[in-house]
């Protein structure tokens, strides 16, 4: 599966909106490792999480 994201992207939980805003440190397979604002370091996997992508270039 092909997502959309790569590392130093940033990104939003849908669900969890107080984790603030996070940048993508790496993906590897389906595994996102995200540096919170608010809640640190997190692996989110990608098959069962649609990240938010904040555009902000």
């Amino acid at each position: 599966m092909q997502y959309d994201l790569e590392p130093g992207n940033y990104v939003m939980h849908p669900e969890e909106k107080s984790w603030g805003i996070g940048q993508i440190q790496s993906i590897i397979k389906n595994k996102a490792t995200i540096n919170f604002q608010n809640s640190g370091k997190k692996v989110i996997n990608l098959e069962y999480v649609s990240l938010e992508k904040i555009n902000n270039e």
